[in-house]
C-alpha cells in the first residue's frame, strides 16, 4: 500500500498529467506485485465512463461556454452594479453577486475568474479599491463556481461514489449561497470602513433597463435548478435543456455569438470535457484497485483506531483536503480522496451529501490558495501581477472562508436542510 502512495506522490509532483500519474501508478502495481494483464486497466478505465450521469459534464460545459462568449456575463454585471453598486462597498458586492450568477452557468471557477475578473478587476481600481482587495475578492469569490449548481465537481463526486447528483446540487446550492451572503457582509463593512461609497443617484429607470437587458440570461439557473427540483428532468436531461437555450438566446436574441463562433466554442468545449473525462477514467481504475486490495478498508481501519470523534475526524478530513487542495484542483482531488473518505464518512455516520459539499467547499478554497491555486494563475494573466503579491491580498478571504467551512462542516443542516426538504428524508 505505501509503495503504491509514494509512487503516486513521485508523478504527481514531477508534473505528470494527473490521468497517467493515477492510471500509471495502478498499472505499475497489478503488472509489478499482482500479475495482472495490462488490458485490465483500459477496461476498468472505459466502463468507468459508462455512466448516463456522466453525460451532464460535457453539456454543462458547452451551455457555459456558448452563454460566456454570447454577453451574458457582461449584462450580469451590469444588472448587479445597477442593483447595488450605490451601497457602501456596492460595487465590491457586484462582484460577490456576479461570481454566483455566472457560477451557476458556468460551473467553473476559472472561467468566472476570466469572465468577471477581465471586466471588474479594472472598474474596481479606477473606483479607489485597493488593488490587493480587488484580486483577493474575484479571485475567491469566482470558487464559488464550483460549489454552486451545475458543479462539474460534484458531478464527478457523485460519479466516484454513487451520491445522487440532485441532492448534491441543492445542498451546493445552501453552501453557496451562505458563502455569497458571508463575502457580502465583509464586503459591506469594508466598504463602509474606507468609504467606498458612490455619489451616483440610483436610477429605476437603469434598473429596470438592466432586469429587462439581463433577464433571459439569467433564465439558465433557473432552468436547471427549477427543471431538476420540478421534476421536469434529471441532471443531465437539464444540461442538454441548457445547451439549446442558451444556443437560441446567445444567437438569435443577442446575437453576439456568430456562426462562426460556435466551431471555436466546440472545440474548448471539447478539449475541456477531454481533460474531465480522461482523469474520470483514471478515477475509475484508482477506486477499483484501493477497493481489490482493500486498501480504503485498511486506511478507514487506521484513522478509526486514532479516534473515535466525529468531530475531530471531520477536522482532520477538512485539513488534509485544504493542504491537497493547494496543489491539486477540485476534480483531481476529489478522483484521489473521495474512495478513501466516503468509506470513513459512512463508518461515524457522516452523510455522504454533507461530505460532498464539505470536499467541494475544501476544494473551492484550494483555488485560490498559494502556492498553486488555479485561480491565482489566471489572476496572475489578468493583473499582471507577481504570485506573491496576490497571494497576500487573499489572506483575509481565505481566513473567511475557513470560518465559513467551519460551519457548514459542524452544522449539517446548512447543507442538509434543503435536500431533506425536497427529498422527504
Amino acid at each position: 500500500m505505501i509503495w503504491f502512495f509514494i509512487l503516486l506522490l513521485i508523478l504527481v509532483f514531477t508534473g505528470m498529467p494527473m490521468f497517467i500519474a493515477i492510471a500509471g501508478s495502478v498499472l505499475v502495481m497489478l503488472m509489478g506485485f499482482n500479475g495482472i494483464p495490462a488490458e485490465t486497466v483500459v477496461q476498468r478505465m472505459f466502463s468507468g465512463l459508462n455512466q448516463f450521469p456522466l453525460m451532464a459534464i460535457p453539456l454543462f460545459i458547452l451551455a457555459a461556454n456558448i452563454m460566456s462568449r454570447g454577453g451574458v456575463s457582461q449584462r450580469v454585471i451590469a444588472l448587479t452594479n445597477a442593483l447595488i453598486g450605490k451601497v457602501p462597498g456596492g460595487m465590491s458586492v457586484s462582484v460577490v453577486l456576479a461570481c454566483l450568477f455566472f457560477g451557476a452557468i458556468s460551473g467553473s471557477s476559472p472561467a468566472t475568474v476570466v469572465a468577471i475578473g477581465s471586466m471588474m478587476l479594472p472598474a474596481m481600481i479606477k473606483k479607489n479599491y485597493p488593488e490587493s482587495f480587488a484580486t483577493g475578492l474575484i479571485g475567491s469569490t469566482s470558487s464559488l463556481g464550483i460549489i454552486i449548481p451545475p458543479s462539474i465537481t460534484m458531478i464527478v463526486y457523485g460519479a466516484v461514489t454513487g451520491t445522487s447528483v440532485g441532492e448534491l446540487f441543492i445542498a451546493g446550492l445552501s453552501a453557496g449561497l451562505v458563502f455569497a451572503v458571508v463575502f457580502i457582509i465583509y464586503c459591506i463593512l469594508y466598504g463602509k470602513k474606507n468609504q467606498l461609497v458612490s455619489n451616483e443617484p440610483w436610477s429605476l429607470q437603469e434598473i429596470m433597463y438592466r432586469i429587462k437587458d439581463a433577464f433571459l440570461g439569467l433564465g439558465i439557473p433557473i432552468i436547471i435548478i427549477g427543471g431538476i427540483y420540478g421534476g421536469l428532468f434529471t441532471p443531465t436531461e437539464s444540461a442538454g435543456v441548457a445547451v439549446i437555450y442558451a444556443f437560441i438566446i446567445t444567437m438569435f436574441v443577442y446575437r453576439e455569438m456568430k456562426w462562426k463562433h460556435l466551431f471555436e466554442v466546440l472545440v474548448d468545449s471539447g478539449k475541456t470535457t477531454a481533460t474531465v473525462m480522461i482523469i474520470l477514467a483514471s478515477a475509475s481504475v484508482l477506486s477499483w484497485y484501493l477497493t481489490v486490495e482493500q486498501i480504503t478498508l485498511s486506511v478507514t481501519e487506521y484513522i478509526t483506531a486514532l479516534t473515535d470523534n466525529k468531530i475531530m475526524i471531520l477536522l482532520l478530513i477538512n485539513i488534509i483536503i485544504l493542504i491537497a487542495g493547494m496543489f491539486l484542483d477540485g476534480s483531481s482531488l476529489i478522483v484521489i480522496l473521495a474512495p478513501l473518505f466516503y468509506s470513513i464518512g459512512i463508518s461515524y455516520g457522516i452523510d455522504p451529501v454533507h461530505l460532498g459539499v464539505i470536499m467541494t467547499v475544501n476544494s473551492a478554497i484550494g483555488m485560490f490558495t498559494p502556492p498553486f491555486g488555479l485561480n491565482l494563475f489566471v489572476l496572475m494573466g489578468i493583473s499582471r501581477q507577481s504570485l506573491l503579491k496576490l497571494s497576500k491580498g487573499m489572506i483575509p478571504f481565505i481566513a473567511i472562508s475557513l470560518i465559513v467551512l467551519a460551519i457548514i462542516t459542524y452544522i449539517p443542516e446548512v447543507a442538509l436542510f434543503l435536500p431533506n426538504l425536497l427529498y422527504g428524508k
